[in-house]
C-alpha cells in the first residue's frame, strides 16, 4: 500500500469521541466483513475520498487504487531502494552505448482473467498508450528524453524479449521504465483504436469509477472486486499473480485488501483506535497517544525518517486568458503572485518552527528543496541553499521594496491602492493541513494580508488546478517520487501535467491564450532534461544542485515542513520491514494475517 498522501489528524478530539465512536464501532468494524463468504485473511485500511478512475494511464491521485492492481517490469526494494525484477525475469540487457535496453519476461504470466500476458502487451502499454499523443498522461512527460524531448521506441524482439530504444543514454530509464505498469491489449486495443463522436478515443471516458471493477484486468497482487461510492474499495487476490513464495504458495497471502472511505483523518483515528481499521499513518499530534497504547491496543507504531514527501503552499502564475478570452487570474491578484518579493515575503512570513512545534509536535522539520533528503541530489542549507527564516520584519521591508504600502490600521494595498486578499485552498478532511492553513492565515495577517481559507473536496481541488485552472494558492503534498529527481520532470517541465504553478495547455483541453513561462521556469525546465542524460554522478548532483538554488530562489512552491514517516499496523500483520522509503506494505505480497 503506498501511503505517498498519509498526513494527519486530530484536535477537539472529546468532542469528536463523543460524536463519533459510536458510529465508528458499530459500521466500521471488520466484524461487518467476517460474512459466511467472506471468511478469509484481510486487512482494513483507509483513504481520504473516492477514487477518481481505475484508468492507470489517466490516473493523477494518490494514492491510487491503480497501484494495487498493476505491476511493471521491475519493482524497487522499500529497504535498499535497489531495483529487482518483477514482470521480467531479471534486470535487463543494456547495450555499451546506453541506448538499448533489452527486458526478458517471465515464463507463463497471465492476467487476472487467466488470458496470457506477453511481450505483445508490453509494446501496446507503451506504443498504443504511454507514448500515444491521443492519450493525455502523465507517464508521457518522465519519459521524454534530451532537448528534443523525444520518446523512446518499442519493439518485440521475440516471444519473450521486448526492446526500448532511446535516443541518447537517460539515467532514470530503467528506474522509471521498470516501474510503469504493464496493460491488458485484448481488454484495451479496442478501446484505444475506436473513437467516441467527438473523435477521441473511448479508451479515455473507459475504466472510470463507473465500469463494474470485476471487468477491470489486472497483473499485480490485487484485482478490483467491489467499490461502492463514498463506503469502500476492495480488492481480491489475484489468483495468476506471478510470485510464489519458497515452498511454491501463491502469494500475496492476504486475500482481501479493503479500503474504507472515511472522508476525515480524526474519524480514521477514531476508527483505528476502535478496531475498524488495521493500519494508520499516524500524525504528530496522536504519537505518543498511540505509542502508549501499543500493548494494550495490539499495534506496533514504526518510524523512520522525513518522509519522502514536499508540503507546500504555492500561487497560480499562469497568465493565460481561457478560451472565452477570459484570465484565468484576477490581473491584479496575477501581478502580485508574479512579483518575486512577493513570494518571498510570503516565505518568511510563515512561521515555519512554529508549525514543527505546535503542529508536528517536534516530529517533523522545515522543508527547503524539491529533492528529497535522502537522495544523493539533494542541496542542504549547509551546503549553500537558501532558506526563509522566520523574519515578518523582512518581509514587510520586501513588500515595501515591491511598492506596496501599509495603511494606518497596518493593511496591506498594492501601489494601486488595492486591498491584499487573495484565497487559499486545501483538501477537506485532511485536518493537519486544515491546521496549516489556518496558521498560514494567521501569520499572513501578521504583515496585514487577509487570506480567505477553503478546505475543499480533493477531488474538486484536483479540478480547479488542473482543469479550470481558476484558483489563488493552494496548500498540497507530493510525495512517493523516491530519491531520483526526475521523478518530479512533469513537475519541472513547462508543459508538464502536473506543473500546477502555471499550467500549460494538454492535450484535449479547450485553448489558451497568451500562456508564457518565465525564463527561471525554463532554465529549471531545462536542468532536469540535462541531469536526466547525464551518467557521470558528480555532474548530475551539480545539475540538480543549481535546479534548487533557482527553485528556492524563485518559490514556485514555498516548501513548509516535513515530517517523520509514521505507521502503526496492528500485531496481527506479520512480516513488516518498515522503512521511510516504503512504508510499512512495499513488501505486501509476504505479509500474513493471524487470527487474533
Amino acid at each position: 500500500m503506498i501511503s505517498i498522501t498519509i498526513a494527519a489528524w486530530r484536535r477537539w478530539l472529546a468532542v469528536l469521541l463523543a460524536l463519533t465512536t459510536a458510529i465508528a464501532l458499530t459500521s466500521c468494524s471488520p466484524e461487518q466483513f467476517k460474512t459466511d463468504a467472506a471468511q478469509v485473511p484481510q486487512l482494513v485500511d483507509s483513504v481520504l475520498s473516492d477514487p477518481k478512475t481505475f484508468n492507470y494511464a489517466l490516473s493523477q491521485e494518490s494514492p491510487s487504487p491503480v497501484n494495487m492492481i498493476y505491476e511493471g517490469l521491475l519493482t524497487e526494494n522499500g529497504l535498499t531502494g535497489k531495483l529487482e525484477p518483477a514482470l521480467a525475469e531479471s534486470l535487463p540487457e543494456i547495450s555499451e552505448d546506453k541506448k538499448r535496453i533489452v527486458f526478458t519476461l517471465r515464463e507463463g504470466l497471465k492476467w487476472s482473467d487467466g488470458q496470457p500476458l506477453t511481450v505483445d502487451d508490453v509494446v501496446f502499454t507503451y506504443n498504443d498508450i504511454f507514448l500515444n499523443e491521443k492519450i493525455p498522461t502523465d507517464i508521457r512527460d518522465i519519459l521524454r528524453i534530451g532537448q528534443s524531448r523525444a520518446l523512446p521506441t518499442v519493439r518485440k524482439v521475440d516471444a519473450r524479449r521486448v526492446e526500448f530504444t532511446v535516443p541518447e543514454p537517460f539515467a532514470p530509464f530503467l528506474r522509471y521504465t521498470g516501474g510503469l505498469a504493464i496493460l491488458p491489449a485484448h481488454a484495451l486495443r479496442e478501446l484505444v483504436n475506436t473513437n467516441d463522436s467527438e473523435g477521441n478515443p473511448k479508451f479515455l471516458s473507459s475504466w472510470g469509477t463507473d465500469t463494474d471493477p470485476k471487468k477491470i484486468v489486472s497483473n499485480g497482487l490485487y484485482q478490483l472486486e467491489s467499490y461502492q461510492t463514498s463506503e469502500r474499495v476492495v480488492f481480491r487476490r489475484n489468483p495468476y499473480y506471478w510470485r510464489k513464495d519458497a515452498q511454491g504458495n501463491q502469494q500475496p497471502y492476504i486475500e482481501r485488501y479493503i479500503w474504507q472511505i472515511v472522508e476525515n483523518t480524526d474519524t480514521s483515528f477514531l476508527q483505528f483506535r476502535s478496531g475498524g481499521l488495521d493500519t494508520l499513518g499516524i500524525s504528530p499530534e496522536y504519537f505518543s497517544l498511540l505509542k502508549q497504547e501499543e500493548k494494550r491496543g495490539k499495534f506496533k507504531v514504526y518510524t523512520g525518517g522525513p518522509e519522502l514527501s514536499t508540503t507546500f503552499l504555492t500561487f497560480n502564475l499562469n497568465q493565460a486568458k481561457n478560451s472565452n478570452n477570459q484570465p484565468l487570474v484576477d490581473p491584479i491578484k496575477s501581478r502580485w503572485f508574479n512579483t518575486l518579493e512577493f513570494r518571498q515575503a510570503i516565505a518568511y512570513a510563515i512561521d515555519r518552527p512554529q508549525m514543527v512545534n505546535n503542529l508536528y509536535r517536534g516530529l517533523g522539520e522545515p522543508q527547503n528543496s524539491p529533492i528529497y533528503k535522502q537522495s544523493p541530489y539533494y542541496l542542504s542549507p549547509e551546503q549553500g541553499l537558501k532558506v526563509y527564516n522566520y523574519e515578518p520584519e523582512r518581509a514587510k521591508e520586501l513588500l515595501r521594496k515591491a511598492g506596496f504600502k501599509y495603511n494606518a490600521q497596518g493593511q496591506l494595498f498594492d501601489s494601486d491602492g488595492n486591498r491584499v486578499r487573495f484565497n487559499m485552498l486545501t483538501n477537506a478532511g485532511n485536518k493537519l493541513r486544515e491546521a496549516i492553513g489556518a496558521q498560514i492565515k494567521q501569520d499572513l495577517a501578521k504583515i496585514g494580508i487577509q487570506v480567505d481559507f477553503n478546505a475543499i473536496a480533493f477531488n474538486t481541488m484536483l479540478d480547479k488546478v488542473y482543469k479550470q485552472r481558476q484558483w489563488d494558492s493552494f496548500i498540497g503534498k507530493i510525495g512517493g517520487g523516491g530519491v531520483e529527481p526526475n521523478g518530479g520532470a512533469n513537475t519541472w517541465s513547462i508543459t508538464g501535467g502536473l506543473h500546477a504553478f502555471n499550467l500549460a495547455q494538454q492535450p484535449g483541453d479547450p485553448p489558451l491564450k497568451g500562456w508564457k513561462a518565465a525564463d527561471w521556469e525554463q532554465e529549471i525546465g531545462q536542468l532536469y532534461i540535462q541531469g536526466a542524460g547525464e551518467l557521470d554522478e558528480n555532474k548530475r548532483r551539480a545539475i540538480y544542485v543549481e535546479s534548487q538554488r533557482i527553485t528556492q530562489e524563485n518559490l514556485p512552491f514555498i516548501y513548509l515542513v516535513n515530517p517523520l514517516s509514521m505507521e502503526t499496523v496492528r500485531d496481527r500483520i506479520s512480516g513488516i520491514k518498515y522503512s521511510e522509503l516504503g512504508g510499512a506494505f512495499w513488501n505486501l505480497y509476504e505479509l500474513k494475517v493471524t487470527d487474533e
